[in-house]
């Protein structure tokens, strides 16, 4: 159980759509406006911790394509998600960037975001520990991933939040928005990366 909660912490520490988002609008929006998409992203991750549980995640992920399709899906709305921390705060003719996202676009993001399958794959199936008691083993391992995963991303948010705290000139707080942009394009870069590694 130890080494499963180790995995755990070092799968979701490392940076990924979820972390870089949630600090990303921490940075923008700040905590409290940020709060809700985070609940949003709990919400999705354990979703997808329940389709990986199920097995549902494996029959939907071995149909042909549908992992183009969910790659595809996750670049285009990550760079939106880029586009609007970039925008923080800017009002141009194509998106509104105002507001924090809220609930439904944390799901959203879980829902088609590969590490989220990937990571939650990885846990859900490895790491056994109880193989004669199943219901156990999927319950413990949903606590500690539970248990782990919230003071991560608030942690994420809260240093994200604390740039957005310093009430910076307007023109440094753009330059820290678009910074965090860059940095999750630059995920997204390797996500593309490490897909075309696989296929060859």
């Amino acid at each position: 159980m130890l080494t499963f909660a180790a995995a755990v912490l070092f799968l979701i520490i490392t940076p990924g759509p979820g972390v870089m988002t949630t600090a990303g609008f921490g940075a923008a929006y700040g905590f409290r406006a940020s709060l809700s998409y985070v609940v949003g992203l709990f919400i999705g991750t354990n979703l997808v911790m329940l389709a990986v549980m199920t097995g549902l995640a494996a029959v939907l992920l071995s149909v042909p394509g549908l992992r183009l399709v969910l790659l595809v899906l996750s670049v285009g709305y990550l760079l939106y998600l880029a586009a609007l921390i970039a925008l923080a705060g800017a009002r141009v003719a194509f998106i509104e960037a105002r507001s924090a996202p809220g609930v439904m676009r944390g799901v959203l993001l879980q829902a088609i975001n590969p590490k989220a399958y990937a990571v939650n794959t990885s846990l859900i199936t490895g790491f056994n520990y109880a193989p004669d008691a199943f219901l156990f083993e999927m319950f413990t391992k949903a606590l500690i991933l539970n248990a782990i995963w919230i003071p991560i991303h608030l942690a994420w948010l809260w240093a994200g939040a604390a740039l957005h705290r310093l009430n910076l000139p307007h023109s440094t707080q753009r330059a820290i928005n678009i910074l965090m942009a860059l940095s999750m394009l630059g995920v997204v870069a390797l996500a593309l990366w490490s897909a075309s590694r696989v296929k060859a």
